[in-house]
């Protein structure tokens, strides 16, 4: 894989410190020699390798790159850990000031700074997520994934294999599809096993693994037998159900399943390849935005991955399969 030195100003250095670039690639190019490659950058709010919300875009991203003939075709680069917001807005309007053709703000939080940066760069497409809202800009695309659709389907068998009767969920902030998915989790637990209890814990950020953890060890004291939850900080609840020793976890966002292969049960999967490839060919026409993508099970953006090294029973595997037939052909519905 090759890598590139990617200039970038000394302020944005200072600032932030720990910005990684990279330009990612080694399949040879299917256009012509001499042809400018399409170039993204991408920020998000954790690391590219965090199993969860970041990584999922970033292995889409190099998928497409893959796809469209490697780096000589398709540019990539990334800041990663971006937290704070104010950094995070800092990097952007540094990719779009170097012409990056595609911008991706690869975080809910970030909507306020996008929606203020785009008119100061018209011919630079910008995308964020996970929302609907293009602000009405013609230069901004909105990203969301129907996140309730594999809650459900994760809560259906959770609903089947739960011997307690008690379901501990650790979320991050109530927003997007951290809530979505929790919300379409419990309607799935609700529809095989009502007389279960759900119990939500919100811990107000992204990021704090310690949070996270402290969360699911105390639904775990309470006798919760089954996790789930959103956000790249759920490995501190993963954790927390290794240390218990007899937890399951169902996952989002990305497969988790390596994470835990004794514990993890299945993980619903987002994949943004196609949302991707359209931006892009949309963006080299010269439209630069203003639609919303949703990943759904019927489109395939969204995906439930097995874990192949735990045993699930048949009936959840069948019921999950069900589920998700159902909510495929609409004759299972799931609130957001």
């Amino acid at each position: 894989m090759t890598t590139r030195t990617v200039s970038i100003s000394l302020v944005l250095l200072m600032v932030l410190g720990t910005v990684t670039l990279f330009a990612g690639g080694g399949a040879e190019a299917e256009g012509e020699a001499g042809d400018a490659p399409f170039r993204v950058a991408v920020v998000m709010p954790s690391a590219t390798t965090d199993t969860a919300f970041s990584q999922s875009m970033w292995s889409a991203l190099t998928t497409v790159q893959e796809d469209m003939g490697g780096e000589s075709a398709l540019e990539l680069v990334y800041s990663e850990n971006m937290f704070n917001v104010p950094d995070a807005s800092a990097a952007v309007r540094d990719y779009a000031s170097q012409g990056y053709d595609l911008v991706i703000a690869h975080g809910s939080q970030y909507g306020t700074f996008v929606e203020d940066l785009a008119p100061e760069f018209p011919e630079t497409a910008f995308a964020w997520g996970t929302d609907v809202n293009t602000f009405g800009l013609d230069n901004v695309y909105a990203y969301t994934a129907a996140a309730e659709e594999g809650g459900y389907v994760n809560g259906v068998m959770a609903g089947l294999m739960t011997d307690s009767g008690r379901i501990g969920v650790t979320g991050p902030v109530e927003v997007g599809d951290a809530r979505t998915y929790i919300s379409g989790f419990v309607q799935g637990v609700e529809s095989v096993r009502p007389d279960a209890r759900v119990s939500q814990t919100w811990t107000g950020s992204f990021s704090d693994v310690a949070l996270m953890t402290a969360a699911a060890q105390t639904h775990i004291s309470n006798g919760a037998d089954i996790l789930t939850g959103s956000s790249q900080s759920v490995v501190g609840s993963i954790g927390a159900a290794q240390e218990a020793g007899d937890v399951l976890w169902f996952g989002t966002q990305a497969d988790q399943a390596s994470l835990a292969p004794d514990l993890v049960v299945a993980s619903q999967v987002y994949d943004w390849t196609m949302m991707l490839e359209e931006m892009i060919m949309n963006a080299q026409d010269g439209v630069y935005g203003g639609e919303t993508y949703i990943l759904s099970l019927a489109n395939e953006g969204l995906k439930i991955a097995y874990n192949e090294e735990f045993d699930i029973p048949d009936e959840a595997t069948a019921a999950a399969e069900s589920a998700i037939e159902g909510i495929v052909d609409g004759s299972v519905s799931v609130e957001p």
